[in-house]
Order: structure tokens, then sequence, then C-alpha cells
């Protein structure tokens, strides 16, 4: 194993800060008394889909650092009695497991940011909750297909390397304003690259490379006194991408290092308008009980469309 290996890969990650303190402007007026987290995609809110990803990696410690006007979301991985009370009644099983499935998926808490300072101050409102121990960090509006592994294979880098983790993507130059973008070296694996520099949402002509930096992150505990001597910076917000930077300096026995696995796999950013609809069309499409009648419809629907729609 790589020399970098310290006693923090002997802890294995168990909790899960999940951020959800976002206004969700770019979905207004849908999101002025909803949780954009709580949009739903197909037959279940946007955040749920994240939930069940850690859960299947093994992570039921699941902490959401929220804002205000999130109540919903909290009420939805929460019992229904009524709700339940009345399928009961109807006898329809089938949508009380659907109903009690996100009440069950792990033991959830709340945090709240407070103050919007960015996402590396999110991090930091579950400093209390995390402890002296790695944990993951995911972002409520990014999901990953469950065909495509993603954070079980973080998990396990973390556990062999120790230091800290990040999830990167390959983007078109042009859309690297849009993200934190990494400088890499090869690793000991094809799969797996050592992070040496990051930059939050650089002009493309001074982005370190084409590798985005998305919403899956393991990190070492050592992040959360570096979160506390880092600035504000783009935005004015503390961001998580300078404080990475910071531990990818840093020398492994103090927590530092920074690894990455490219992702390739399918990737939903429900943040988007535009990639919501497409999420929701495509895992619509993709359904077994709902797939064949509605891809019928969409074919028939999309052949009707006039060659420029200008509606």
């Amino acid at each position: 194993m790589s020399a970098a290996m310290n006693s923090d890969a002997e802890k294995p990650v168990r909790k899960v800060v999940i951020t959800v303190a976002g206004l969700g402007t770019r979905f207004l007026p849908a999101t002025k008394a909803t949780p954009k987290e709580m949009l739903p995609v197909v037959d279940k809110p946007a955040i749920q889909y994240v939930v069940e990803e850690a859960v299947s990696a093994g992570l039921e410690d699941v902490l959401f650092v929220t804002g205000r006007n999130k109540q919903s979301l909290e009420n939805h991985f929460d019992r229904a009695w009524e709700l339940e009370a009345a399928l009961e009644q109807k006898g329809d099983q089938q949508r009380l497991d659907r109903v009690r499935q996100s009440q069950v998926l792990g033991d959830i808490h709340y945090v709240r940011q407070g103050d919007p300072r960015g996402l590396g101050h999110a991090v930091l409102c579950g400093a209390r909750h995390v402890g002296d121990e790695p944990f993951a960090v995911m972002l409520g509006d990014d999901l990953i297909d469950p065909r495509d592994a993603l954070l079980a294979p973080m998990l396990e880098v973390q556990q062999r390397y120790g230091g800290s983790v990040v999830a990167l993507i390959e983007v078109d130059p042009s859309q690297v304003s849009l993200y934190g973008c990494a400088a890499v070296r090869p690793g000991d694996t094809d799969d797996v690259v050592e992070v040496t520099d990051l930059v939050e949402k650089p002009d493309p002509a001074d982005a370190p490379s084409n590798l985005a930096i998305i919403g899956r992150y393991v990190l070492h505990p050592a992040v959360f006194d570096v979160l506390r001597e880092t600035p504000p910076g783009r935005g004015g917000e503390i961001q998580i991408t300078d404080a990475l930077k910071t531990l990818a300096g840093m020398p492994a026995e103090a927590g530092g290092g920074v690894r990455a696995i490219v992702f390739r796999g399918r990737r939903y950013d429900t943040g988007d308008r535009q990639d919501y609809l497409r999420t929701t069309v495509q895992l619509a499409c993709e359904r077994s009980d709902l797939g064949p009648d509605f891809r019928a419809w969409l074919r028939e629907f999309v052949a009707a469309l006039p060659p420029e729609d200008t509606r």
C-alpha cells in the first residue's frame, strides 16, 4: 500500500453530511414555499435519492444541514401517522410501503446553517456531530445513478489511503467556470488520481484542467480546523474548494492529501432546470412500471413537434 496511509485509514466512515440549506432561486416560484430538494423526480423527492445512495453505501448516520423553510423535508423523513392509517384502512399496502420507506432509511439528524455563508461553512456546521473521524459530504441536488456506484468506491479509497477524496467529472472546457476545477497527477492505480491544486469557478483560460468537482466528498476531520481558518473566497463565501486546496498541500500525518475518482457514470443535476427536466424524463423512461407507456407517448409527442418549435 501507499506510504500515504496513516492511522485515520483505520477509522471507518460512518456518517454523512448532506447540505440542503440553499434557497433554490433558480426554481422560483416553485421553491418559494417548497425546498428545491423536495421537488419530485418522477414520484420521489430528489433528496430521497441522495439519502438512499448514502444508505446503500453503508452510511446510515445522516446529518442534514438545513436552513429556513425546510420543514417539509424534515416531515418527509418522519412518520405520517394519518396518511399511514388511511392507506392501511384502504388496504393499499403498496403505497403504504413506499410512504414508510423514507422514514426507515437511516438515523437522521438536523442542524441549521443560519447565515448562508457557503458550502464550506455548511460543512463546518456538522463538526460537532461528526467529531474526530472521517465523514462523507453529499450535495442535495446531485444524483448518481445507482447502477454506477461512486460513493462506495470513494469510501474504499479513503479507507486505503486516509486523507480526503473527491469526485471529478470531465466537462467541456467552456463550462469550467461553473465548477471547482482540479489539477491532478497519476496515482497508484488508473482509477484514482492525486489532486495537486484546486480553483473555484475559474475563467476557462485560467482553469488547471477540465476536471470538475461534483457533489460527493469523503473528508478527513482535519478539514474542520482548515475551514475555521479559511477566509471567504469567491462570492464572499467560505468555499470547500479552498479548504481542499489547503489539505492537498498538508502532510499525510496531519490529515493532508486529496485523491479523486474520475467518475464516468450517469449523474443527474437536479439543481438546474433543464437538467432537472431531462432527469425526470430519463428516469421515467427507464421505469418498468411507467416506461413503456411513457416512451410510447414521448415518441408520438416528439414526432409531432414542428422542426423549430418557437413557442
